[in-house]
């Protein structure tokens, strides 16, 4: 799980204007970002780490932070392993 933080957070640098984003914060709570990047970020998401977001996935919680969507990539996998 460390690697996929890595990884978002890497992401999310190139376009959030802070240097100290946490893996709690609430991106778009914040204001990092806003729901138009949410587009790019599940394009990222599923490129990334080879996974496809569904309809039922497209809830902001699953987006909303580098630790929920470490919870989301999860959550998927599993899923895709366990069958």
């Amino acid at each position: 799980m460390a690697d996929e933080k890595i990884r978002i957070r890497e992401f999310l640098q190139r376009f959030v204007r802070t240097t100290n984003l946490q893996d709690d914060d609430d991106i778009f709570a914040s204001g990092y970002v806003n729901s138009l990047f949410a587009m790019q970020l599940i394009g990222f998401l599923e490129k990334e780490f080879e996974l496809k977001v569904e309809d039922e996935d497209l809830e902001l919680s699953n987006f909303s932070s580098i630790t929920a969507m470490t919870a989301f990539i999860g959550r998927k996998k599993a899923v895709t392993v366990g069958g």
